[in-house]
């Protein structure tokens, strides 16, 4: 039985739709929905056009980096490759979504929030009596943009150079270059929740020592945490980020000695703090502090585009500078979900 998947025409131009990635226009072009009950099941139509030319990605029996080249037309899906080996690594120990409320896909490089920032009086929970008004809430649009920002890294590579490497080996240095990619955008992310957007809505700073956090400067207590966690009212504080420095000191108050805390710790690498937040570490995060969120109501994530290769060199086999970028921006939601404390300068 022949399949439609296996006769289509790739070409360049799949790549420079506007709107539309390769992935979008492939699937466009080659429904899954018409493979339902057949042995194509279960594969997108970036993944049936790998299974036609036989290129194969994973494990031990991976193909070459050549395969992708013995055609014109299979040299038209190597660009999509490296774009979704990219992206894996963006998304490998990325704690971004743990830290995000939303996310906005949005074409262009500057974007305009949204944002509802009640008064005291607003927040007052009153009784509603027969014919009274009731009580409003206003949401408008931001003053200023939210500027988005391309990250990326080059690839530096001859053709001849990697022509016969496993596409299991390349595909290590490519997760590895998403990473990199990631964490500028998690620096992002960290710079957004600490000093705002640009609209005047950096997040409220605690110093340790310093009323009302009581304490030493310096070190971290866990008196000086359940401070910290009362300061965010009507929010709840269930997200921590943390540099490395205050992880250790974290592990070593005596709050944390909790065998069950321990064996969760020991057992998953997963520590859960007795206020009961998820606490993420990262060398992102400056030393000697420490971000409590609310994650579902501190930070907005804008995405401007997924991962983009340049298509058109890697075609044609001209790999050496071969830039791979991704744009990304944050916005603050609402200021007082997300606070700062540091605990050392």
């Amino acid at each position: 039985m022949a399949y439609h998947y296996e006769n289509l025409k790739l070409e360049k131009g799949m790549y420079g739709q506007a709107g539309r990635s390769f992935a979008q226009t492939l699937e466009k072009l080659d429904p899954s929905e018409q493979y339902r009950g057949t042995a194509a099941e279960g594969l997108d139509a970036f993944q049936r056009q790998l299974k036609r030319f036989d290129i194969k990605v994973k494990g031990a029996g991976s193909d070459m980096v050549e395969k992708f080249f013995h055609t014109t037309d299979s040299a038209v899906l190597f660009p999509e490759f490296v774009s979704r080996v990219v992206h894996q690594g963006m998304e490998e120990e990325s704690i971004l979504p743990a830290i995000t409320a939303t996310v906005t896909n949005f074409d262009g490089m500057d974007y305009r929030s949204i944002a509802s920032v009640p008064s005291e009086e607003d927040k007052t929970l009153r009784r509603v009596e027969e014919g009274s008004v009731i009580p409003s809430t206003s949401i408008r649009t931001q003053e200023n943009l939210v500027r988005l920002h391309k990250r990326g890294r080059m690839l530096v590579a001859s053709y001849e150079a990697i022509r016969f490497q496993r596409l299991d080996l390349f595909s290590v240095t490519l997760r590895q270059i998403g990473a990199y990619i990631g964490r500028m955008h998690l620096q992002d992310a960290i710079s957004v929740l600490k000093d705002g957007d640009g609209n005047a809505n950096a997040a409220e700073s605690f110093t340790v020592g310093t009323d009302p956090i009581s304490g030493t400067a310096g070190t971290l207590s866990y008196e000086a945490l359940l401070d910290f966690w009362g300061r965010f009212d009507p929010y709840t504080m269930n997200t921590m980020l943390v540099s490395g420095d205050m992880m250790l000191q974290l592990l070593r108050l005596p709050e944390f000695q909790n065998p069950l805390t321990g064996l969760n710790f020991q057992g998953t690498g997963t520590l859960t703090t007795p206020l009961g937040a998820k606490l993420l570490r990262t060398s992102a995060m400056p030393a000697g502090t420490l971000i409590g969120l609310d994650k579902g109501y501190a930070l907005e994530q804008i995405s401007g585009s997924e991962v983009t290769v340049e298509y058109d060199k890697l075609i044609d086999r001209q790999l050496e500078r071969a830039a791979i970028t991704s744009i990304s921006g944050f916005a603050k939601l609402f200021p007082e979900a997300s606070k700062v404390l540091k605990v050392s300068e």
